[in-house]
């Protein structure tokens, strides 16, 4: 079997690099990208630090990598809350902002290091996409909303902008101090956003 020690070593690269990105996702959701030195991603995945750039040429490098996986988790949750809301305007743009929303208070210093915390220029263009995919899907749900006449006609692009900017800024002095109450702020901001829309 002459290409099985090839599939070994090839599976056993692949789980080492999974559990560096493990480790250093623990630690992003603990203590922000600052936390993440490659020094604490070794000691966590009980690696030296070497073998930590065997895997990834920097830490810029890592930290990008960190920040894409982490973003691409919460996009696909609140992507899926959407497409299973029902097909209303109101009922899907409810679904984004909640899940967004919840998760991100659920998970503050995780949310706080993807949305707000300076890190690099690697991973500032990661966050430029991460936005950019919020931004379509919120396009898309409020074109669909004109289309159907449920809200009045307006600049879709636009609209998306402010709704995702106004959620954002609700968020950003609550991540720090869990509320009490979060689901008020969620409502509060749904509301506010919905009225904004026109939706009913």
């Amino acid at each position: 079997m002459p290409y099985r020690p090839t599939e070994n070593t090839r599976a056993r690269a692949e789980k080492r690099r999974a559990d560096i990105l493990d480790a250093a996702t623990v630690l992003v959701a603990t203590g922000g990208f600052g936390a993440a030195t490659v020094r604490a991603i070794a000691d966590t995945s009980g690696i030296a630090t070497g073998t930590v750039y065997r895997y990834f040429g920097n830490r810029e490098e890592l930290l990008a990598e960190i920040f894409r996986e982490l973003a691409d988790r919460e996009y696909r949750a609140v992507e899926h809350a959407v497409q299973s809301a029902d097909a209303r305007v109101s009922d899907r743009i409810t679904a984004l902002l909640t899940t967004f929303s919840r998760r991100a208070l659920t998970g503050p210093r995780t949310a706080e290091a993807l949305l707000f915390e300076p890190v690099n220029a690697l991973v500032e263009g990661e966050r430029l996409i991460f936005r950019r995919r919020y931004h379509e899907l919120l396009v898309g749900v409020i074109a669909a909303g004109i289309s159907a006449g449920e809200i009045p006609a307006q600049d879709a692009a636009t609209s998306a902008r402010a709704v995702i900017g106004a959620n954002a800024e609700a968020l950003m002095g609550r991540l720090s101090s869990r509320p009490d109450t979060p689901e008020e702020l969620i409502s509060s901001v749904t509301t506010f956003c919905l009225r904004a829309l026109g939706a009913s």
